[in-house]
């Protein structure tokens, strides 16, 4: 299983919207919204990495209000 983590930049005054939004999309397991650089962190779950680029593309980028995205892959050291 692969875990990413995506910081997500949104427009002043989107932040619930896009929680919303975000939290509803495939392999989305935990989102948060933040204060400070940052405005929200979601997780996702998958079978590999590139199921979750996949998902940063082609579902957070595409939710209105998304202004940046950085992704950070989850290492399993085991």
């Amino acid at each position: 299983m692969a875990i990413g983590y995506v910081l997500i930049n949104v427009q002043p005054g989107t932040e619930e919207q896009v929680y919303t939004n975000v939290k509803s999309l495939p392999h989305v397991t935990d989102a948060t919204v933040l204060f400070g650089d940052h405005d929200l962190i979601v997780k996702l779950e998958a079978d590999d990495l590139a199921t979750i680029a996949k998902a940063v593309v082609e579902h957070i980028r595409a939710v209105h209000g998304v202004v940046n995205t950085k992704t950070l892959a989850g290492a399993d050291l085991n």
